[in-house]
């Protein structure tokens, strides 16, 4: 490619990714793929929580808790604690894919003297990262309410909290904002792998699905489908074990951990390295089909909103 050619190509990508409409544009997309993320995944989710939070033989794994989940609250049991992923995730899924937008053109704008029009697998693992810092702000809270929400109830204990602004206001009443943002570092430490690996492994799936002379944006929906699923399996190859310990500092009552690096202690004591990888196959499970139903709401919303706007 020309230098000229090169430096139009760049000035394309970031006056895209600058613009007033494409932010809002990638805003709302991520707000629609945020929802068919949780309508998809969240009886995976809630069986993923209920084996990393469960003491030790509660379940014998994860069909196990679906059978005991369903016999003692019946289907609808597979979506509790939806309420909060719902109403969070959306605006989460909106912010992290501005962000994400936002972050490639950040990348762009410290990089002048480029070569090539196109990131790195490299520079969109680092606009991956940058993504989940701003959205862990609302992640941390949200993941709070929803952990609680998922594991009362288990063996018959008592169900303490009625909801979502339930949850808050015992929280709050317990421990003020400091006890609803309890696990951000381990949201983020969570989030921050898992976002570099998930967006640089979906745009680089697209890469090598799109046929020759085609452009990534034209690929059709079985594709997009498969890139998705494919990112959602590259975040939880690495974030399982930070989710582990996030999940317990979430649900643990006050003064349990002093912090994430004394949950790790701990629970490495106790349960053994193994503990740290709990919840592996259902969240393995889900993340294909549910960010698979993700990235295929982000790109087909956003190709409604292109042609609207």
């Amino acid at each position: 490619m020309s230098t000229d050619a090169t430096d139009t190509a760049l000035e394309v990508e970031t006056r895209a990714a600058t613009s007033a409409a494409e932010n809002i544009k990638s805003f709302l997309a991520g707000g629609f793929g945020g929802v068919a993320a949780v309508l998809v995944g969240h009886p995976f989710d809630l069986t993923k929580t209920r084996l990393q939070t469960a003491p030790p033989g509660a379940y014998k794994g994860a069909v196990d808790v679906v059978k005991k989940t369903i016999a003692q609250d019946g289907i609808t049991g597979l979506y509790r604690g939806m309420v909060p992923p719902l109403l969070g995730v959306t605006p989460i899924f909106a912010l992290s894919f501005w962000a994400y937008d936002a972050s490639k053109a950040l990348v762009y704008k410290l990089t002048p003297n480029r070569t090539q029009a196109s990131l790195s697998t490299a520079e969109l693992a680092a606009a991956g990262f940058l993504s989940a810092v701003p959205t862990t702000a609302l992640t941390a809270p949200v993941e709070r309410a929803k952990v609680l929400l998922q594991v009362q109830g288990q063996g018959g204990a008592e169900q303490k909290y009625k909801g979502v602004f339930d949850v808050m206001k015992h929280l709050y009443r317990e421990g003020g904002i400091r006890s609803i943002f309890r696990g951000t570092g381990a949201t983020l430490a969570r989030d921050g792998p898992g976002s570099a690996a998930y967006f640089a492994a979906y745009e680089v799936t697209k890469k090598a699905v799109t046929p020759a002379g085609a452009s990534p944006a034209d690929l059709n929906i079985g594709a997009v489908v498969f890139a998705g699923g494919m990112a959602g399996v590259a975040m939880w190859t690495i974030a399982i074990p930070p989710d582990v310990l996030k999940s317990r500092l979430q649900s643990a009552p006050t003064g349990t951990y002093s912090g994430i690096l004394d949950c790790a202690r701990k629970t490495i004591a106790v349960d053994g390295v193994g503990a740290l990888w709990k919840g592996l196959g259902p969240a393995m499970a889900r993340a294909f089909p549910a960010n698979a139903a993700t990235f295929l709401g982000v790109e087909v919303s956003r190709k409604l909103l292109d042609g609207l706007f």
